[in-house]
């Protein structure tokens, strides 16, 4: 079979399974899509790739332990070539521009309908970003915002709120700081809101966009 005619391979990722069995009867009898896999948390997720190779990777954001968006990053540095779409039921800023740093070409609302995410995956494939419209302009927004306003005093940092810093823009969410860093949720909140407050940035985007030019990231 020529190569361009074979079918994009997909991997289901969600903790659910009437979500991922409902997903798989959409994609499989989708022209041009075949599901290769499924699992059902982030670990399954990236040995699911290894194992399948897919083309593309549909997966739950929200998921017990870790999350979609830290499977997400291992997946795109692990696997470069295989494309990650995120399907969550709320879109979050924090959960956008986390899943949009860690490499995501996708961002997709579960409500929308099966054409939506059947055109998600095809852009994927091509190469191409998808951002569901009711988040896209605001975070462009505020991200367009903070890449036009004066780089910040960075020695009014502690160490400590600098390695924060550099997580947010690595598209960590507080939680996953927290994991990383041996820290409570509620302390990495405090420890944001005083980034946010010596840097005079409104929110976590805009930390992110800061931190990037400020070359805290890797």
């Amino acid at each position: 079979m020529d190569q361009a005619n074979e079918p994009i391979k997909v991997l289901i990722v969600d903790d659910h399974e009437v979500v991922r069995v409902g997903l798989k009867a959409i994609l499989d009898s989708t022209e041009g899509l075949s599901v290769v896999g499924e699992a059902g948390n982030a670990r399954q997720a990236v040995e699911a790739v290894a194992k399948q190779e897919p083309d593309v990777v549909v997966m739950d954001i929200r998921m017990p332990g870790e999350d979609g968006i830290a499977a997400c990053r291992e997946i795109r540095a692990k696997f470069p070539n295989t494309k990650v779409i995120m399907l969550t039921s709320y879109a979050s800023e924090e959960e956008v521009v986390g899943a949009v740093l860690a490499g995501a070409s996708g961002y997709v609302l579960k409500q929308v309908g099966s054409e939506k995410l059947i055109e998600a995956i095809n852009a994927a494939q091509e190469g191409q970003a998808t951002l569901d419209p009711s988040v896209t302009a605001k975070v462009l927004g505020r991200l367009r915002d903070a890449l036009q306003s004066p780089l910040p005093n960075e020695e009014s940092l502690t160490p400590q709120e600098r390695r924060i810093l550099a997580l947010i823009a690595d598209g960590h969410t507080n939680r996953q700081i927290a994991t990383e860093l041996h820290l409570s949720e509620k302390t990495v909140r405090n420890y944001v809101s005083a980034i946010l407050s010596k840097l005079q940035l409104e929110n976590r985007t805009q930390a992110a966009a800061l931190a990037i030019r400020m070359n805290l990231t890797e």
